[in-house]
Order: C-alpha cells, then sequence, then structure tokens
C-alpha cells in the first residue's frame, strides 16, 4: 500500500513539473491575481471575471520575468479571456489530453500566487453532465464538477491528468461556491472566436419578458391551444424585437411553431441559433392573433 501511494505521489508531483511550465500569474485587477495557460504561441488564457480592467495588463511567467498582455478578447459568458503577448516570451505550451476524463479520475488544479510561486490542489472528478448553459449565456460543451478546492487566484488554472495533460480550465466564476472546469473543446471554440473578433456573438431578441396567463375567452383565437404566454414588459429600441414590430404589451405564445410560456426554454433555444436567424413569432395583440418574424441580432457586449 506504501508503496501505491508513493507512486501516486510521484506522478502528481511530476504532473505539475510538466505542466508548470505553461502555468503563469496574470495580474489583470488592482488586488488579487489569477492564473493563467501559455495555451498557444503568444496567447496566455486565463479567467474573465478575474480581469478587472483591461489595460496595464501583465504576466509573470514561470522564472519571474513580468512580460506586458494585451487583451485580445474576452467573454463572460464562458468566463474566458484570451491575452496576447510576445511571442518570443519563452513560454512553453502545455500538453493537451487526447482521451475523455472519467468520473472519479484523480485530477490536480494548477495556478501561480502574486508572487509566482506555484501552487496546486488533488481531488477527482466529482461529476459529469452534458452541455450546459451558464448565467450570462455561454455554452459549455460538458459539466465537470470538481471534487477539490480552488482557492484564490487558482481560475483561470489548468485541471491535469496524472500524465500531466491539461482537460481544461478551471474557474469558480461560473457555479457560486462549486468549482468547475471548462472543458477544452469549450475553450479552443471560445478562444478561436476571441481571437478573430475580440468577442463571442450571441444571439439575442432585444425583449424583457414575464409569463402570462392568456384567458379562456381569448384562447379560441389562437392557431393551437395553449393557457399562456410571455407578455412584452420593454422593447429595446432599434433591436431585433422593435425591428420585427414587436410592441409593448404583446403577448408572444408561439416561438418557430412551438408554445412560448417559459423564459428558459426560450433561452435554451436561443443557444443554439446564430446572429442573422429568423424565427416566426406568433403574438396577441389587443385580443387578435398576429404573425411576425424576428431576425436575431448580435447581443451588445459590455
Amino acid at each position: 500500500m506504501a508503496s501505491g501511494i508513493t507512486g501516486l505521489s510521484q506522478e502528481l508531483a511530476s504532473a505539475a513539473e510538466r505542466a508548470g511550465t505553461s502555468v503563469v500569474t496574470v495580474q489583470g485587477r488592482h488586488r488579487a491575481p489569477s492564473s493563467g495557460i501559455h495555451w498557444r504561441k503568444g496567447v496566455v488564457v486565463t479567467a474573465d471575471h478575474a480581469l478587472r480592467h483591461e489595460e496595464g495588463i501583465s504576466i509573470m511567467a514561470p522564472d519571474g520575468k513580468r512580460i506586458a498582455a494585451r487583451l485580445a478578447g474576452r467573454d463572460a459568458g464562458t468566463d474566458l479571456a484570451a491575452l496576447a503577448i510576445d511571442q518570443e516570451a519563452g513560454l512553453e505550451v502545455p500538453a493537451f489530453a487526447d482521451a475523455p476524463i472519467k468520473l472519479a479520475n484523480i485530477v490536480l488544479a494548477l495556478g501561480r500566487t502574486r508572487r509566482g510561486q506555484l501552487v496546486a490542489s488533488a481531488g477527482i472528478i466529482g461529476g459529469l453532465g452534458g452541455e450546459w448553459r451558464t448565467w450570462r449565456g455561454g455554452r459549455i460543451d460538458q459539466s465537470v464538477r470538481l471534487d477539490l478546492s480552488l482557492y484564490p487566484g487558482f481560475s483561470g488554472g489548468p485541471l491535469l491528468n496524472l500524465d500531466g495533460k491539461v482537460v481544461g480550465v478551471n474557474t469558480n466564476g461560473l457555479s457560486r461556491g462549486r468549482a468547475v472546469t471548462i472543458p477544452l473543446s469549450t475553450v479552443n471554440r471560445t478562444i478561436d472566436e476571441l481571437l478573430e473578433k475580440g468577442h463571442v456573438a450571441r444571439p439575442y431578441l432585444g425583449l424583457a419578458m414575464q409569463p402570462v396567463a392568456i384567458p379562456e375567452n381569448l384562447r379560441s383565437r389562437l392557431k393551437k391551444a395553449t393557457t399562456g404566454g410571455l407578455v412584452v414588459l420593454h422593447v429595446e429600441s432599434n433591436g431585433p424585437a422593435d425591428k420585427a414590430g414587436i410592441l409593448l404589451g404583446d403577448v408572444i405564445v408561439e416561438l418557430e411553431g412551438k408554445p412560448a410560456t417559459d423564459l428558459d426554454e426560450i433561452q435554451e433555444m436561443l443557444t443554439s441559433r446564430q446572429v442573422n436567424d429568423e424565427l416566426s413569432v406568433g403574438v396577441l395583440r389587443a385580443g387578435a392573433s398576429a404573425d411576425l418574424s424576428i431576425t436575431l441580432g448580435e447581443r451588445p457586449t459590455r
């Protein structure tokens, strides 16, 4: 038993040593720094929520050297940000896992302190699930829940398997009180778009709505039987819904031929759509039904 534990301990130490050469300290706010990963040559990935300002960002390399960084793009939805640095900075790019993680796999989270010290936290994969949507509208390809502690400053650092290969980026910014890992596929897709556009384009309607019951005497005027809809409380000026003719007080009863009664379902549907897609909308206006078409716009960035 002792030899087995010693062997596991050595594996963890070796994994940290190998991957630690690509883990950096990111100084993007006045007080507490975060961690980052030299993901590609000249590109550092970190946690978006840790960047309190967009200028004056720097990183500390594993050798203690400070390097100026430029914000290339950020996305609050996935809590990821891309920083551009000098390609001749001499940082290493980590090895990435080519096999899927499994429930109860032993994993290692890495980070760096304000002074550049490499720190680690070990645990297991506590839960795996399917695709999910964050509270800010980001699409994460897989739910990865960690049974380990992400200490202050760990967000933006890597999660490693026992081979020292990166399986994702850790953050405390997507789920309150719970550490999660953003999987490789999500990170790569997001970073590609951030480097190209500086942000992730997400479609939106430009509406504020609230569920409402439809009076029984009006239900017969609808194409499909339904007892509820979404009443429009606000229409963004010159937004997609405004351009389509949606009015304050309209009750949206159908979206793409399906009953519109649940706001979460509407948001879920939007994550599978693209900017400029057209949606058919059935509304109840002043007691009469009408059909409209909304061309999805791009959600404004902050």
